[in-house]
């Protein structure tokens, strides 16, 4: 289920950028997963996988990112998904855009009965929001503002592209900022090393 490059290099990765996608308003109904592994060259491997929901899909989340059940029917649930990739996102600090991922993974747990992963979970958007308060007000700190501030060149609504337009945003702030934001938003209680 891991690409080759990814899971040989679990563990050495700085941060992990993750977006989720949904069938429905219903935050468990996870369809895609999408990942962007940032290692401390700044190089971002990325990958998606579909998720069975098992529910059905509403017309309004499928004509936004363009899944439905006839592309996920085969694919695996979220027990399955969670525990292949969960030595990856085990690792290193899970960056999110909001906090919506981080709700719908929990969400998920609690649907199957599964205890809450235990992840590091980063907010990209108050990293954003260190970089350029300017923006506050004035579009925010949504990927499709910083999509156009930022010169960002993805599909929106689709999670590895998400994850990987989230992965751009921190190493852009930490550019502009000349400083490393992912471990200062980590709870020092959790920081490794």
């Amino acid at each position: 289920m891991l690409p080759d490059r990814v899971a040989e290099t679990i563990g050495q990765y700085r941060f992990i950028a993750f977006d989720v996608e949904t069938a429905s308003s219903a935050a468990h109904s996870i369809c895609q997963v999408g990942f962007a592994c940032v290692d401390h060259f700044g190089r971002i491997d990325t990958f998606s996988l579909l998720v069975n929901p098992r529910c059905a899909y509403s017309g309004f989340n499928t004509q936004l990112h363009g899944i439905h059940a006839g592309m996920t029917d085969s694919a695996p649930d979220f027990p399955k998904v969670l525990l292949a990739l969960f030595p990856l996102m085990a690792a290193q600090p899970i960056v999110q855009h909001s906090t919506f991922d981080q709700r719908a993974v929990n969400a998920a747990a609690g649907h199957y009965g599964l205890d809450e992963p235990p992840f590091v979970w980063v907010n990209s958007v108050t990293i954003a929001r260190k970089a350029w308060p300017e923006w506050r007000g004035q579009g925010g700190h949504g990927l499709a503002h910083l999509k156009k501030q930022l010169a960002l060149e993805f599909r929106h609504h689709d999670a590895g592209e998400d994850a990987r337009a989230a992965a751009q945003v921190v190493l852009l702030a930490e550019e502009r900022l000349g400083r490393s934001l992912v471990e200062v938003q980590v709870p020092k209680a959790l920081r490794r090393g």
